[in-house]
């Protein structure tokens, strides 16, 4: 497939990038540094500003699928960048006519108790609140699109790097913990789970998570 990637040099980024790659995809990695990517077969690094909607929108063209782990991390106005980012990405997904835009999301609107969401629960790590805060009204605004093909994969509560094992459960809107009530997947199944969902759509107009 020819695959837009925005963020593809973050941390969730590079890791669907490499496995992406590895399937034989190509990929168009849209990223502010591009020079931070290391040449590759089937990429294409390119400078873009999700804050520059034309520029977006005209570089969003001609893809079979387009993937967002745009995060807002680097800002200081992390919640106030990635909202207007991600308003962006959803326009400009729809005004390129794109077939399918996949969503990286946070594990902070997943429920662990019916109406009950991870993000309001007492012991939230306030220094993770504005980037779950903007996850969660990048959730909201994919509910409000009507034609718009997307798909959201929230992470577990716990993400880091590890081992890509292949070895992983799928969830809805409910926190998946394991049977020591630990709830965790490494970013290389996570990819697994992302590129599997772009390879065989389970998920149109959906959020789900993944976890051990």
């Amino acid at each position: 497939m020819k695959i837009a990637l925005i963020g593809a040099t973050g941390f969730i980024g590079s890791a669907l990038l490499t496995e992406a790659l590895s399937r034989g995809h190509h990929v168009t990695a849209l990223a502010a540094h591009p020079e931070k990517l290391a040449a590759a077969d089937n990429l294409l690094a390119v400078g873009s500003d999700v804050q520059n909607l034309e520029q977006l929108t005209t570089q969003l063209q001609g893809f079979d699928a387009v993937i967002s782990a745009f995060s807002g991390h680097a800002n200081a106005d992390t919640l106030g960048y990635y909202v207007a980012g991600i308003t962006n990405i959803i326009q400009a997904a729809k005004a390129a006519a794109t077939p399918r835009l996949l969503v990286v999301g946070g594990a902070g609107s997943l429920e662990v108790a019916p109406g009950v969401q991870v993000i309001d629960t007492p012991n939230f790590p306030a220094e993770y609140k504005a980037s779950a805060e903007g996850a969660r009204q990048a959730l909201n605004l994919l509910r409000q699109e009507s034609s718009l093909n997307w798909t959201m994969l929230s992470p577990s509560a716990m993400i880091a790097p590890g081992q890509r094992t292949n070895q992983f459960r799928l969830g809805g809107d409910q926190l998946l913990v394991d049977a020591a009530g630990n709830s965790h997947i490494s970013v290389e199944d996570y990819a697994v789970a992302m590129i599997n969902e772009l390879e065989q759509p389970q998920h149109a107009r959906q959020r789900f998570t993944v976890g051990y």
